[in-house]
């Protein structure tokens, strides 16, 4: 007699979201570790959850205008999560996560270990409520610099780089300015430590049409051939995109306007 299917609860959804966020587009298949991992957990087979997780690229405008081949198979489920996202991306992508962690503590597995441990020497010695804040700030921060640099497969946006030691996934709206996106990787640019810097100080921006503007300062500098070669020869250029999680427009336009280039 086959073993009955297992349900999709929302739990089960959720860590399936969580590791979306997390895999570059290409390596959604069922021989991932991770997606093996995850099938194991939740007691189904990894082409189940390769499937989910296509399903939820199915639901992406980007890869569906793309021509790539996301799955028409969303379920209803999958369409709220996807609908909440839209309302308030870090409260579902936290939810996700917390998903993930109590399933894999439950296999004797501690998700985000390796993270947990990193923000905790990070943060020194801080004490109680005030010290746990800055640990899970540091964990939602690295989940971040993961979702986007998978969604630029560890590529520099704008030269092309391809180093991953030496990239930075970039707030476009900064953490401070936005509680409702500090985790949404549609609020972010992969960029070098050079350009993240410049970008946050408004010697570039990149507006709304994906292309990039230098400021008109920055722009008036000659004879430095650091500087042309590093900044100034990408002005009007085109950004690469992203597989997935592309730029949210108005994102860029809240940047470009707050320094001035629109």
């Amino acid at each position: 007699m086959p073993t009955p299917a297992v349900q999709w609860t929302r739990s089960h959804t959720l860590a399936a979201f969580h590791l979306y966020t997390l895999l570059p587009f290409g390596q959604l298949h069922r021989g991932r570790p991770e997606i093996v991992q995850l099938a194991e957990w939740q007691g189904r087979t990894p082409s189940s959850v390769a499937m989910k997780l296509v399903n939820f690229a199915g639901l992406d405008p980007q890869v569906v205008a793309s021509g790539r081949a996301g799955l028409s198979g969303a379920s209803k489920q999958d369409r709220q999560l996807w609908a909440a996202l839209q309302d308030n991306w870090d409260a579902v992508a936290q939810e996700a996560a917390s998903a993930y962690a109590s399933q894999a503590l439950a296999h004797g597995v501690a998700a985000d270990s390796a993270l947990i441990k990193e923000a905790e020497q990070a943060v020194g010695h801080e004490e109680g409520r005030t010290r746990s804040a800055l640990v899970q700030v540091r964990v939602n921060q690295a989940r971040f610099r993961k979702a986007v640099l998978a969604s630029y497969n560890a590529t520099f946006c704008i030269s092309g780089l391809q180093h991953e030691k030496l990239l930075i996934a970039s707030h476009i709206v900064p953490w401070s300015e936005e509680h409702k996106n500090r985790l949404n990787p549609h609020n972010g640019l992969c960029l070098s430590a050079l350009h993240d810097r410049a970008y946050d100080q408004g010697l570039i921006t990149v507006l709304p049409d994906f292309t990039v503007r230098v400021s008109a300062a920055l722009a008036r500098v000659s004879g430095n051939a650091f500087l042309s070669e590093s900044l100034q020869r990408f002005d009007r250029q085109p950004i690469r995109l992203p597989e997935r999680f592309r730029p949210a427009p108005e994102f860029l336009a809240w940047h470009a306007r707050r320094f001035g280039f629109l």
